[in-house]
């Protein structure tokens, strides 16, 4: 079963960069899609950024130009490089994978990002 972890988070300035770290155990990065999802209290989750099992990467609109989802498959990592952050940014960070054929679904525990002056 697939198994996720977040971490990268921490507390930054606005205008500064973090980058953020998905670690999957379980099969090839290949066979799961991958999604990075923030959430503020008594909010949904909102996905802001996804790298398919394909390698095709997509951001929102909210934070196009910004933010970047990347992934290393020799490592089975997933990465959201976040630059010019914001104080809206400020969120818990999730992952979350799904297989290909919807068998395996895992969140990560999350990632808190405060953006503060």
């Amino acid at each position: 079963q697939v198994r996720v972890v977040e971490s990268g988070g921490g507390s930054v300035q606005p205008g500064e960069s973090l980058s953020l770290s998905c670690t999957i155990s379980g099969r090839s990065l290949n066979f799961y899609d991958v999604g990075w999802y923030r959430q503020n209290p008594g909010k949904e989750h909102d996905m802001v950024a996804s790298v398919s099992g394909g390698g095709i990467t997509n951001v929102v609109e909210s934070v196009k130009g910004r933010f970047v989802a990347s992934r290393d498959v020799a490592l089975n990592i997933v990465y959201l490089q976040m630059t010019s952050l914001q104080p809206e940014d400020t969120a818990v960070y999730y992952c979350n994978a799904r297989s290909w054929n919807g068998a395996e679904n895992a969140w990560g525990q999350g990632t808190q990002v405060t953006v503060s002056s």
